[in-house]
């Protein structure tokens, strides 16, 4: 595996140990090698300087999962700015925000994208905000020649590692947070990924995951350590997706329960050949992870069945399980401190005292991915702790062996008549029952109860719809309490969920309360 202290210098070391092995393919089966990598990194980084682009400027940057984005951002690497991915799912109130909190020199949009027109959202932020030039990036990067380049300052004379990557977190009833991280906190992502998926040159990762999230960019380092390849997906689609993966040997199966279910329905649906048979791992993240489902996949597609972790968009990757953990682990937690030794945790009631062994509260963290606190400082104290531990809003709990289960977050736990109830705990355990196919668990308004339980269920087969009265039934026999079972259910074609697997219960909640 190699090792760098900066991205560029990584992608350099990269390029000279291995020039011809493949990077990249995409759906066109256009193949970048790491050679040919560096050097359309350094042209369009050459390019972007004519647009007057620098060390220390910022730039937001929308883009789909294209080559295109990877080969951006190894030029702004290059160029030592200050990026700003944005997921292509937001729109002109966080785009907007975004640029105009970082102050940002140029802002990259993609042409028509998914039936939105990202130039014409584009020029309108740019005419609103004094100093932003607009680029439109479709399929063709800025050109330039790189021996135009001027040698790039890594910050290495600094008393410490400089800000070079600016991530909002998604918001939803306040305005997004830009988390600011170093080409060091992002790194530590890749190191965790070539460790616990056991990685090597010959995998063949499944770039699905949005790579402008902070997910996407831990890939992208772990591709660069140990050489081997991204398959580049801008637009999950089973039908052409799979497809795809499959012809090109996925080995890494990413990135998450909507993922993974996707794979194990085609695998299902021709069940006499393996679909991917060099898989060795379903690596996930982002989206809470029904302990059925591990063994599933396990049993019916092969390799260690799901490997997932835990992370933040202010701290990414704060644990995951190792493809060699026990199947009890794999399926009912997400992992083990990483990196193991530097990762601190520690779990605290809501009464404010340190949890047992077992005991739910929630986590926080601190450890070398934290981000450097928020662009905005008006948010840094609120957001850690007396000891400098960053709050994660999430609940959860460490076992005997310092293994995190997620429990739920906060402002997910529903509370009916002074009980809490984790929507996750009945998530789980509906997603055992066999009519169902996806499942998210609400508390909605109740005038007698405060709030009420509902579950919002996708049935696999829509001329065998879950009754309620099965639900209860299957809830009863799982021994749950009774003050947990839901009080309503809710049947939909599909639960919604965003581009990293997450389901936005928000829109569930505006959709129900009145039903």
């Amino acid at each position: 595996m190699l090792d760098a202290p900066t991205l560029w210098s990584l992608i350099e070391a990269r390029a000279a140990a291995t020039p011809d092995a493949m990077m990249a393919v995409d759906e066109t089966e256009t193949v970048v090698t790491f050679g040919e990598y560096r050097d359309l990194a350094q042209r369009s980084a050459a390019g972007l300087m004519k647009l007057g682009l620098g060390t220390g400027d910022a730039v937001s940057w929308v883009l789909p999962t294209r080559i295109e984005a990877i080969v951006l951002a190894g030029a702004l690497a290059r160029l030592g700015v200050v990026q700003n991915p944005i997921l292509p799912i937001y729109r002109k109130r966080e785009v907007g925000f975004a640029t105009a909190q970082s102050n940002a020199k140029l802002l990259v949009v993609p042409g028509t994208f998914r039936g939105f027109d990202y130039p014409s959202m584009g020029r309108e932020i740019a005419d609103e905000q004094a100093g932003v030039e607009l680029l439109v990036v479709d399929r063709t990067l800025p050109d330039g020649d790189p021996s135009e380049l001027p040698p790039l300052d890594d910050g290495s004379g600094s008393a410490s590692d400089p800000v070079r990557w600016l991530f909002y977190t998604s918001g939803t009833t306040a305005d997004p947070k830009g988390a600011l991280h170093t080409d060091a906190s992002v790194m530590v992502s890749g190191h965790c990924l070539v460790r616990v998926c056991e990685m090597d040159p010959s995998d063949r990762i499944a770039l699905v995951f949005p790579f402008t999230h902070i997910g996407g960019m831990g890939w992208f380092v772990a591709g660069l350590m140990t050489g081997c390849a991204q398959i580049v997906v801008e637009t999950f689609d089973p039908k052409t997706t799979i497809p795809l993966l499959a012809r090109h040997d996925v080995t890494l199966a990413t990135a998450g329960t909507a993922f993974h279910q996707a794979y194990l329905d085609a695998q299902r649906a021709a069940p006499e050949q393996p679909l991917f048979p060099n898989l060795k791992s379903c690596p996930g993240g982002g989206a809470p992870k029904p302990p059925q489902l591990h063994y599933d996949i396990k049993r019916e597609m092969g390799g260690a069945g799901i490997v997932s972790g835990y992370g933040l968009t202010e701290c990414p990757i704060v644990v995951m399980n190792a493809a060699g953990d026990a199947d009890s682990k794999l399926a009912d937690t997400e992992g083990s401190a990483n990196p193991p030794g530097e990762m601190k945790i520690k779990i605290v009631r809501l009464d404010g005292a340190q949890a047992a062994q077992g005991e739910e509260g929630e986590i926080r963290v601190q450890g070398p991915q934290l981000c450097k606190g928020y662009l905005d400082t008006s948010l840094n104290d609120a957001a850690h702790d007396e000891e400098g531990f960053f709050r994660t809003g999430d609940l959860g709990y460490l076992d005997a062996d310092d293994f995190l289960t997620i429990t739920g977050r906060l402002k997910d736990v529903i509370i009916r008549k002074g009980e809490n109830i984790s929507a996750k705990e009945v998530e789980d355990l509906l997603y055992e029952h066999p009519k169902v196919a996806d499942v998210a668990v609400i508390g909605l308004p109740d005038p007698k109860t405060g709030e009420r339980c509902c579950a919002v269920v996708q049935c696999k087969a829509a001329a065998e719809p879950l009754t309620f009265e099965e639900m209860t039934d299957f809830l009863h026999g799982k021994s749950l309490m009774v003050q947990k079972i839901p009080e309503q259910l809710e049947l939909c074609e599909a639960l919604p969920r965003n581009p990293t697997g997450k389901v936005p219960k928000h829109e569930l909640r505006a959709k129900y309360a009145d039903a």
